[in-house]
């Protein structure tokens, strides 16, 4: 196996940075041409790699790849899911080259989709080949692709398509590599994810902009007012001041903390890897706990009024942001929408109206560490990397999990290999090259535990 990966290790690199040119932004019509043609060449490569029954699955958005490899139905099945749409890249003066011209330097390859989650899906691609083709007793277990285009926007159509399919994606487990290991010499393997509950507000004063200089100081200024709204979203201690919002939070014990702080972690070296002086947020919490078992809630943009070169003075009509929570296990997407909703309305000042628009949601979820999936994950890890990796949770969200729970009863192994430093989602994303050859080496072996184990 290793023999095979470094003969065929340059290629497989030009391979991924081929389809990391092709700029499959699904979050802008503009690119929808690109998305359909990164879906084309996942699609060949599955077939070039021995992949069976490759499809594009038509949905009411963009496609599902999907393929499959059954050597005996008593077998277990893995069902690996991943998605091939990517982040817009703006700002684009801001990344040191360009996001969709793919470059490797300092052992990272730089580009958008680098590690979210081009190179982690194509790291699956070709551990499929390798185990077709390295002579070192072929493919253990049954194994089902399914790759989607809508990830980044919300996963609108994947749940309809799981709902339709369940006996084609029936499976004994869910393999996904769409998340991090603490550091290159620190496997981990995550076992929880925070949900997502995303809004778009709106405040409406006057009915046209207004000069500020006839106006100003006898009406309410929707951005001033959009801003107070905010501000008042937390108290001096970082908390968030939502009626409700804690109610059904999961409190972890002493003793569960405590396990968590063993894991790794730098205060000094994660404040310096984004520039910042200082940590902020909830009072009480380490920087750690903050960003894996705490709810949050983030303002992701706002605009309003003039924003053009030199100055208007104007008091604007309207005012927007963006707000975001992250919410943890037996929180609900749907509970802390309403919750927020009713909250957000209420703190309006007089003098202006509030529009609540929801987007979409995720529900937080917990994965079982004393399962044969997570053992096989584990020990192949420890065979790569030579350590045991350490159980942890994640901060981001990744809606399907739970849904998958719920419409396949399936559990996930998140069993990803990028960095918290990798920039998805900025400017300069990147992947190292050893995380990507290093997933290509450890998957196979997930899959020979889990097959040997059942």
């Amino acid at each position: 196996m290793a023999t095979y990966l470094a003969e065929h290790q340059t290629r497989f690199l030009e391979e991924l940075m081929d389809w990391l040119r092709i700029p499959s932004v699904s979050a802008d019509p503009k690119f929808h041409t690109d998305v359909l043609r990164a879906a084309e060449y996942l699609k060949t490569r599955l077939e070039e790699a021995g992949v069976q029954n490759v499809e594009l699955c038509e949905t009411a958005g963009n496609p599902i790849v999907y393929g499959d490899y059954i050597i005996d139905a008593s077998k277990p099945t893995v069902l690996v899911y991943g998605h091939y749409d990517v982040q817009p890249a703006d700002p684009y003066e801001l990344w040191t080259s360009p996001p969709f011209d793919p470059v490797i330097k300092d052992g990272n390859i730089y580009a958008r989709g680098a590690c979210d989650d081009k190179g982690q899906v194509y790291m699956h691609v070709k551990a499929f080949e390798m185990m077709m083709r390295d002579g070192q007793g072929g493919v253990p277990c049954n194994i089902k692709f399914m790759f989607e285009g809508e990830e980044e926007i919300g996963s609108n159509n994947l749940g309809i398509f799981v709902r339709g399919n369940k006996e084609k994606l029936k499976a004994d487990v869910i393999l996904i590599s769409d998340t991090g290991i603490i550091a290159n010499d620190v496997p981990s393997i995550e076992v929880g994810l925070r949900g997502l509950s995303y809004h778009e507000v709106e405040v409406t004063g006057p009915n046209r902009d207004l000069h500020s200089g006839l106006y100003g100081g006898a009406v309410q200024n929707p951005i001033n007012a959009l801003c107070a709204m905010i501000a008042s979203l937390h108290d001096e201690n970082g908390h968030i001041t939502i009626p409700g919002f804690y109610d059904n939070v999961d409190e972890l014990s002493a003793e569960e903390r405590a396990e968590m702080a063993k894991a790794p972690f730098d205060e000094e070296e994660f404040k310096q890897s984004i520039g910042l002086p200082a940590s902020a947020g909830e009072k009480g919490y380490s920087s750690m706990e903050r960003v894996s078992i705490r709810p949050t809630l983030d303002v992701n943009g706002i605009w309003g009024g003039y924003t053009g070169e030199g100055a208007k003075t104007v008091i604007a009509s309207k005012a927007f942001a963006k707000i975001s929570m992250r919410l943890v296990p037996h929180q609900t997407s749907e509970e802390i929408s309403e919750l927020f909703q009713q909250h957000f309305m209420s703190i309006a000042p007089a003098g202006v109206t509030v529009k609540v628009m929801p987007h979409h949601g995720g529900e937080p979820v917990v994965t079982p560490t004393d399962s044969v999936a997570y053992k096989a994950a584990a020990d192949a890890m420890e065979t790569t990397f030579g350590k045991r990796p350490v159980p942890t949770r994640g901060g981001g969200s990744i809606p399907i999990v739970a849904m998958f729970k719920s419409e396949l009863g399936l559990d996930s192994v998140l069993l990803g290999f990028g960095l918290d430093s990798d920039a998805i989602h900025s400017p300069n994303e990147h992947y190292g090259v050893f995380n990507f050859l290093k997933g290509i080496e450890t998957i196979p072996h997930f899959y020979r535990n889990y097959a040997a184990a059942q």
